[in-house]
């Protein structure tokens, strides 16, 4: 019976552990489960009495449910955050127009060189070099970029 509990322990244990890597709450509630059974079948296989081993699963289980608290926690934390890199992290961010000839030309964003293009929202206003840019899409590797508003200029 112990060689059973044991092995539920570990397995309950690494079940949390990988809950906290692949964020969906049903390998961890498994976990717990197993956990809290492993606890049981140790204590009551080492001769503990009923009160011991109910004291032992409501212990697995406060630990499993404070586990999964952090875990989804902090994956919340993690999807609110705004995005960082990639084609997406460029959106909103300003620049400065290194060239423009017509409808298209070349912005610095970010530490690099982009091609740019105006937005549909900028109705015809035109493009110098050294004006401040905001970009409003990414399309491929073409931003859509719009003249920053003055309070803009400064951020």
């Amino acid at each position: 019976m112990t060689d059973i509990g044991l092995a539920l322990v570990l397995v309950g244990a690494a079940l949390l552990v990988v809950e906290a890597h692949v964020a969906g709450g049903v390998i961890g509630v498994f976990g717990g489960m197993a956990l809290a059974a492993g606890a049981a079948f140790l204590i009551g296989g080492a001769g503990g009495g009923i009160a011991l081993v109910v004291a032992a699963m409501v212990a697995a289980v406060c630990v499993t449910v404070a586990w999964l608290a952090i875990a989804a926690r902090k994956t919340l934390i993690a999807r609110r955050r705004r995005i960082a890199s990639g084609a997406e992290a460029l959106s909103g961010r300003p620049g400065v127009v290194r060239s423009w000839n017509g409808e298209g030309g070349q912005v610095f964003v970010d530490g690099a060189l982009w091609r740019a293009r105006l937005s549909s929202i900028e109705n015809g206003r035109a493009l110098d070099a050294g004006d401040a840019i905001v970009v409003e899409r990414v399309s491929g590797l073409t931003l859509a970029v719009r003249k920053a508003e003055e309070w803009e200029e400064h951020l």
